[in-house]
């Protein structure tokens, strides 16, 4: 998200909603990294917050958001019942915390890793 984010007279700068998604999809069971996984260590060990690469969001017409996150799974767990995990994490996430309904959540699945 390039632009800030208005809801009932806050403004949030960009790269909160990406945190809070990036948060959201994290906290998942099954969910290796955001991004890729190269640029989620590195930015782990430099940064105190975790990386949002991987994470779109975009305001629609009707400001909702629409939000895209790249993700890689752990090898053994479903690949549909993660993503339907995703989206709901971060629905929830975005509705409670900043109180924007979302259009929808899109799920890439970039990877598999066999380490976890």
């Amino acid at each position: 998200m390039t632009e800030y984010l208005s809801v009932e007279g806050m403004t949030l700068a960009p790269g909160v909603v990406e945190t809070i998604v990036s948060i959201a999809t994290s906290e998942v069971e099954g969910v290796a990294s955001v991004g890729s996984y190269t640029t989620s260590s590195l930015r782990s060990i430099v940064a105190a917050k975790p990386s949002s690469a991987g994470v779109e969001v975009q305001v629609d017409a009707d400001n909702h958001l629409e939000v895209a996150v790249h993700i890689e799974v752990y090898y053994g767990y479903a690949l549909t019942e993660i993503a339907e995990q995703v989206r709901q994490s971060v629905a929830d996430a975005l509705l409670v915390q900043v109180g924007v309904d979302v259009a929808y959540v899109d799920v890439f699945v970039d990877g598999i890793r066999f380490d976890g």
